[in-house]
């Protein structure tokens, strides 16, 4: 019996001495035990993702977070062209005083007789509604033209014609359509119609040389003649885009109706094409046709015509106008790709 009683104790002398060892080893494994379960829960925390921003990439790409769709304010925009309008036939007659003159010149008798030519138009609009004008003046030296006599069968007659001409018009317009801009979507139309004034200022001036039956030439003094009046005017012009920088255009305006004399007429006409040569300059090239008639209706008899067709080059500048980045933020946004943890 004694014999077998220090066993026991040797066991539980052993279990003593393994057991703090052991101890740890078992708070490890069971999270329940001490503060053992922070080292685990300190390693999946470091593994864990950031956490996700205020501002999620599915609410950025919400319909409230893009202005440019809901903001209804209208933006100031305009256009602004210089050009040259070059008649390739001009016919009209000169009528001073009872004396009348007819004119019919090619473009290179224009040519040497022009002394000043300037021409620009330009439009501002905000939202449909705006503002154009049309300037445009110029400055001939003596044309030679044939004088109108009844006794033409026995004398020959000669004239020279000076003028100076100029016609400024001021509409308010209305936009349907499309914004005005060198770039655009094809088949994108914009029609604008448009109401307002044409001031028609002329100073013109007539020298007649009349020959004799025996070639004596008899001077006729020179003979002036001033005049400036308003007309009433309306018109359309229109634009569609062939291609993304290509566009067709169109213009035509009547002003006058008689209400300045027993003739008081003017029009235009206009057709031709735009090409982008940036993101906002076009370049323009138009077959033009140009009328302009006057008569008082009264002795002595005053009265002034001429009738331009040509060719008109221009260069567009267009500005301001909605952001560029509208297209942008109307797009639909992608789906954000969730972070791999």
């Amino acid at each position: 019996m004694n014999a077998r009683t220090p066993r026991p104790l040797h066991v539980l002398a052993g279990l003593a001495l393994v057991l703090p060892a052991l101890g740890p080893s078992a708070s490890l494994a069971d999270p329940t035990r001490g503060r053992a379960p922070e080292v685990p829960w300190i390693g999946q925390e470091l593994r864990l993702p950031p956490p996700a921003p205020a501002v999620t990439p599915e609410l950025a790409a919400a319909p409230e977070t893009a202005p440019a769709e809901t903001v209804p304010d209208p933006a100031w925009s305009g256009t602004l062209e210089l050009y040259g309008f070059a008649p390739l036939r001009t016919t009209g007659f000169t009528t001073i005083r009872g004396r009348q003159a007819d004119v019919d010149l090619g473009l290179g008798q224009i040519l040497d007789a022009l002394r000043f030519n300037a021409s620009a138009r330009g439009s501002i609009e905000k939202g449909r509604l705006g503002l154009q004008a049309d300037l445009w003046y110029v400055s001939l030296a003596d044309q030679t033209g044939r004088l109108d006599l009844p006794s033409r069968q026995f004398l020959g007659a000669s004239a020279s014609v000076g003028q100076q001409l100029g016609v400024y018009d001021l509409a308010l317009r209305c936009r349907f359509g499309e914004q005005e801009s060198a770039l655009g979507r094809p088949g994108a139309v914009t029609v604008i119609p448009y109401a307002g004034v044409r001031l028609i200022s002329g100073q013109l001036s007539l020298a007649a040389g009349v020959e004799g039956p025996f070639g004596r030439t008899l001077l006729e003094p020179t003979r002036d003649f001033r005049r400036t009046w308003v007309q009433p005017l309306v018109g359309t012009q229109a634009t569609v885009f062939l291609s993304p920088r290509l566009r067709a255009f169109a213009r035509g305006d009547i002003g006058g109706f008689g209400l300045a004399g027993q003739q008081d007429l003017s029009g235009n006409a206009q057709v031709g094409l735009g090409y982008a040569i940036g993101d906002n300059t076009d370049l323009n090239l138009s077959w033009r046709l140009m009328g302009l008639t006057w008569d008082n209706g009264g002795d002595p008899a005053n009265a002034f015509a001429t009738y331009q067709n040509g060719i008109e080059v221009g260069v567009k500048v267009f500005f301001g106008g909605a952001p560029k980045g509208r297209a942008v933020a109307a797009a639909p946004a992608s789906q954000a790709t969730p972070p791999t943890p």
